[in-house]
């Protein structure tokens, strides 16, 4: 039976069931006959609202990278550290298990120069601001902030997405694993501070004269 009062909203709404049902391919399936077959329409009835099937995409990644941002933000809010950087990877792989679809839509980098990607840039730029706010503690060389950001997104994603692939078959403890992994990845940032660097040195940091510095993680709410 055809859907009445079919919106635009609507047909996102249906294209995230879809990116839900789907796992972790939910994404890449996600085409317009499907939408329209869950809406009870036929296909043209759906360039009423979405005008193609990257501009569906397009919304259904902005939704996705908003609840990921959510999500990341709620956990490292308050936190300081290792700890906030310990929140961020279990925050991030639990969305992926739960949300495995809507974490392959995340993935999918916006075009920098395409005007028709403009709220997918800002979307995915709020993700970003969160990630580097729990490395801003870390007192990371200048130019260093983005290697830093690459690095730990790459690191959890390669660990995550190995996971929901069915990539690790031995009967060790995954949640085992990924605590190690974590722990490595701290000390991969800890290793890029230069105050690291001194104590591995045996020379105390230089702070005549300076007040204690506190780095804010997280997002103030």
């Amino acid at each position: 039976m055809p859907r009445a009062g079919l919106s635009r909203g609507a047909v996102v709404a249906i294209a995230l069931d879809l990116v839900d049902a789907g796992g972790p391919t939910g994404f890449a399936d996600l085409t317009l006959a499907k939408v329209a077959a869950r809406a009870g329409v036929a296909t043209p009835s759906l360039y009423k609202h979405v005008g193609s099937l990257a501009a569906l995409r397009r919304e259904v990644a902005v939704v996705s990278d908003d609840d990921f941002t959510r999500t990341i933000a709620e956990a490292t809010v308050g936190l300081a550290g290792p700890d906030a950087v310990t929140a961020l990877a279990h925050a991030t792989r639990r969305f992926a298990h739960e949300r495995p679809g809507r974490y392959a839509a995340v993935q999918v980098a916006p075009d920098p120069d395409d005007p028709a990607d403009a709220d997918h840039r800002a979307a995915a730029q709020r993700g970003v601001q969160v990630v580097a706010a729990v490395l801003r503690g870390f007192d990371l060389p200048d130019g260093r902030a983005i290697d830093a950001i690459r690095s730990v997104r790459a690191s959890l994603h390669g660990f995550v997405a190995l996971e929901l692939s069915g990539g690790y078959r031995l009967p060790d403890d995954l949640d085992q694993s990924f605590d190690v992994h974590v722990r490595m990845l701290l000390a991969g940032l800890e290793a890029l501070c230069p105050a690291a660097g001194r104590r591995r040195a045996g020379t105390p940091p230089d702070r005549t004269g300076e007040p204690p510095r506190e780095f804010p993680y997280g997002v103030e709410r």
